[in-house]
């Protein structure tokens, strides 16, 4: 039993979740494939690349998928325990209020023979927050070194996890010629800084986005009708993305019109 109350060697589950009730084993998981996802194949390539050396014990990175709600951030890391978790990988999700115990969890599989993605979902923080040094410590260590058998992959709408205000861009400094940032611009973007992948996800534009719907529904044979039905499905949502593709599918499914 470790310091967080748990055997880790006990379960053999590929993932687990910590919140604040404790920790428990992912039984459910998402079945998405790595084939389900389209519309994104450069991020879906890159963070392929930088797992496989990773679980090759390969130098590589912490990775942030950062950008627009719907696109396909979430689905890409379960998509990727799902393609890898048979070599070895194993994923631990923790909830942003739970990050201040992220030391002692890194501390209790860092000898274990598994190779460990942190998974953080929708992080942010938002002025006052300290969680966040805690993951700066695991991100590149403090006087201890990181694990080598954890890596940290997070999602987030911001770009740089912290919010940013335009006060702070006002006492920003030119001085001999160079831009000086306000101390507070320094500090929202080094968190961000410590993630070594960064992939950004844009909303999709209207051919990704009937891509998107023509993966969902591959038995019809008119396309027309179907397109015409997804446009006007997310003109009234006023979104275009996957998030938006799978609600119009789960209305549509099974409808006589794309049977």
């Amino acid at each position: 039993m470790t310091e967080t109350g748990f055997d880790w060697q006990q379960i053999p589950a590929a993932v687990w979740r910590r919140h604040r009730s404790g920790l428990r084993a992912i039984r459910r998981l998402d079945p998405i494939s790595w084939g389900d996802l389209t519309g994104i194949d450069r991020q879906k390539q890159a963070l392929a690349r930088n797992t496989e050396r990773f679980l090759a014990g390969e130098p590589s990175n912490n990775a942030l998928l950062w950008g627009f709600r719907g696109t396909g951030k979430s689905s890409l890391i379960k998509a990727l325990l799902n393609r890898y978790q048979a070599d070895g990988l194993r994923m631990i999700e923790v909830d942003k209020d739970d990050l201040v115990n992220l030391p002692e969890i890194v501390d209790d599989i860092c000898e274990l023979p598994y190779r460990f993605v942190i998974f953080c979902d929708d992080l942010s923080f938002d002025v006052g927050e300290s969680g966040y040094k805690a993951l700066k410590s695991v991100l590149e260590g403090s006087l201890e070194l990181p694990p080598e058998n954890v890596r940290v992959y997070a999602t987030s709408n911001r770009r740089h996890l912290m919010p940013e205000f335009m006060s702070d861009n006002l006492k920003s400094e030119v001085r001999d010629g160079e831009l000086h940032p306000a101390e507070a611009i320094e500090e929202q973007v080094s968190l961000a800084d410590r993630f070594g992948l960064q992939l950004s996800f844009y909303p999709f534009s209207q051919d990704v986005y009937l891509q998107a719907v023509d993966a969902l529904f591959p038995e019809v044979a008119e396309r027309s009708q179907l397109h015409q039905e997804a446009i006007r499905f997310a003109t009234g949502k006023g979104v275009r993305n996957g998030r938006t593709a799978q609600q119009f599918y789960r209305q549509f499914a099974g409808d006589p019109r794309f049977s």
